[in-house]
């Protein structure tokens, strides 16, 4: 047996990928009578601790969050080198959160957080199973197909808490601010705030940036964490299936992903993050095309790529520490279960 195979003992065989950018369920394929895996836990429940452990990976992760929201909003729609610049790259940025916001401004908008990963992981899990159940994704590209869909649902239902997740992490003092401060007290205020002046439809404004940037995270993931995985266990850098292997492969792969997916993910933060008028139309961006062509035209091609260094440093370590957290959960209800016939 590999080096550290022992700790993946639940998986047939390679790992599944992360929790939280992956939209498969991290579930044995193998089926027992009643529905169950072969490890002995339902489908359901497997949900259910998935989403538990993209929460738990997220209160770890969150500061990269936060870093990368005010990364992605400083300069908006201003030419490079007019505007100042009070976060220089991923570690002074964090330097500068803490001189303005203190240890726990690293921590904003996490509540927001864990509503979203426990929305977004419980429904993309489910969807993929019922992909899987239905054979789609033994079909050549239907895992890539299947888990870009199911990212893209799960997208749409946490949309609201990605909103209010946004709002909370730009906030800050006015001698460092960066993007539209919305000056919400709480997570709660915020959802308040936004249903009371703009109804139902404004918990869904910057959805349309949301969608693609999951479906394009969870679809470039999906196709290169495997391969890159399989190419570090050859080179013989690691055990087969170790952690190690996990966290190299994430952070191989997390090279892929984090170009395809950073220009998605800093059109979110921008169609998030704007301020509305009273009808609930944005005032800067009139949607995902519109602002996609405003940040290349004023910004340049390099503004749809501000954060990359945050996206990056947070996609191999969200994989192992998500992977981790459902090993560890799964064990604990399969001691809870009672003893087969």
């Amino acid at each position: 047996m590999a080096a550290g195979a022992g700790a993946l003992a639940p998986f047939p065989g390679a790992p599944p990928a992360s929790l939280h950018e992956f939209p498969f369920p991290p579930q044995n394929s193998a089926r027992v009578a009643g529905g169950s895996p072969a490890g002995g836990v339902p489908p359901a429940v497997d949900l259910v601790l998935g989403a538990a452990a993209g929460c738990l990976a997220c209160v770890l992760t969150n500061p990269l969050e936060v870093v990368k929201t005010r990364l992605q909003l400083q300069g908006e729609l201003q030419p490079p080198g007019t505007y100042p610049r009070p976060y220089r790259g991923v570690l002074r940025a964090v330097g500068a959160v803490c001189r303005a916001d203190g240890l726990r401004g690293l921590q904003k908008g996490l509540a927001a957080g864990l509503l979203y990963q426990g929305l977004m992981n419980g429904v993309r899990f489910y969807c993929y199973s019922l992909a899987e159940d239905a054979g789609w994704t033994a079909q050549p590209g239907g895992t890539v197909a299947a888990g870009a869909v199911a990212g893209a649902v799960g997208a749409f239902v946490g949309s609201p808490a990605y909103l209010v997740k946004t709002h909370l992490q730009a906030q800050t003092l006015a001698t460092v601010a960066v993007g539209h401060q919305h000056n919400h007290e709480n997570i709660s205020g915020a959802f308040k705030s936004i249903y009371k002046q703009h109804g139902v439809a404004g918990l869904w404004r910057g959805v349309s940036g949301a969608v693609p940037r999951v479906a394009v995270g969870s679809a470039a993931q999906l196709a290169t964490f495997t391969s890159a995985r399989d190419w570090i266990c050859q080179r013989q850098w690691f055990g087969e299936g170790s952690w190690a292997a996990v966290l190299a492969g994430g952070m191989v792969s997390g090279v892929a992903v984090a170009v395809t997916m950073t220009p998605f993910d800093v059109i979110s933060t921008r169609l998030y993050n704007q301020p509305v008028d009273t009808d609930g139309a944005g005032k800067l961006y009139r949607g995902f095309l519109d602002c996609i062509l405003q940040i290349s035209s004023k910004e340049g091609l390099l503004g749809l790529y501000k954060g990359i260094g945050a996206v990056y440093l947070r996609l191999g370590p969200h994989t192992v520490l998500s992977l981790f957290f459902w090993d560890e959960l799964r064990k604990m209800v399969q001691h809870q279960q009672p003893p087969g016939p």
